[in-house]
């Protein structure tokens, strides 16, 4: 078994379970897009809470692992050649967990770029916008008396929400019949803006009945459910 005690993260949070996936997060939508794969594949994890109210993040113990001081990332004692590795960007993330567990990635060649465009579409699109969209309906932003730069931002998701739903008016989930990496990139966001950020009515969400129809399908898988609140938050 790998020595995880040579990577400075695991001083501040230290491998129980060393021979498993160190999974460092929070309970957000970037955060349980890899809580939630995990689940899913049956991969062994322990995960850890980056606690943003105390600056976690900017800790030297996390920055050594993730120098862009962001969640979620992980350390993988079995990595690539049986060597220890070290991984951020949710996407990445994502696909590398498909890759290691065989799983969540059509298998062919061009089913397999299908559903990577779709992880692109939430990383580029989705998730900056929804996420702007929540700072100027739910948070700071919502007492900026010139509304110009929300409605911008809303305009863009509900234009998002038009393509994702346009794709999913003739397929179960995001790529086909198929469930995979795509669904959970984009669906923890969907969730996240009509539930944490209650920008719903904002943006129309009941004039996109297939996303909708297809995120109730989402929240109700068992490994969807568990992930959602892991990890804990303190």
């Amino acid at each position: 078994m790998n020595d995880l005690s040579t990577f400075p993260i695991t001083k501040k949070w230290p491998a129980r379970h060393p021979d498993r996936i160190q999974l460092y997060s929070l309970p957000t939508p970037n955060g349980v897009k890899v809580s939630i794969m995990l689940e899913e594949t049956g991969l062994a994890y322990e995960p850890h809470l980056v606690n943003f109210d105390t600056g976690d993040q900017m800790s030297p113990e996390f920055l050594s692992l993730n120098p862009n001081n962001k969640i979620p990332a992980i350390l993988d004692p079995d990595g690539p050649d049986g060597k220890p590795l070290a991984l951020f960007e949710s996407g990445a993330i994502l696909i590398y967990l498909a890759a290691k567990s065989g799983r969540l990635l059509p298998a062919d060649t061009a089913g397999r770029y299908e559903a990577l465009q779709w992880v692109m579409f939430q990383m580029g699109g989705i998730g900056p916008m929804f996420g702007q969209v929540g700072f100027f309906h739910k948070f700071a932003g919502k007492e900026y008396e010139d509304k110009r730069p929300r409605d911008r931002y809303v305009a863009e998701a509900k234009r998002l929400l038009g393509v994702l739903n346009e794709q999913l008016a003739t397929r179960r989930w995001v790529v086909g019949d198929e469930y995979t990496i795509a669904d959970i990139a984009i669906f923890p966001w969907v969730r996240n803006l009509v539930g944490f950020y209650g920008a719903g009515e904002l943006v129309g969400i009941a004039d996109f009945p297939h996303v909708t129809r297809a995120l109730e399908a989402f929240v109700a898988r068992p490994a969807v459910a568990k992930g959602l609140e892991i990890p804990k938050r303190a």
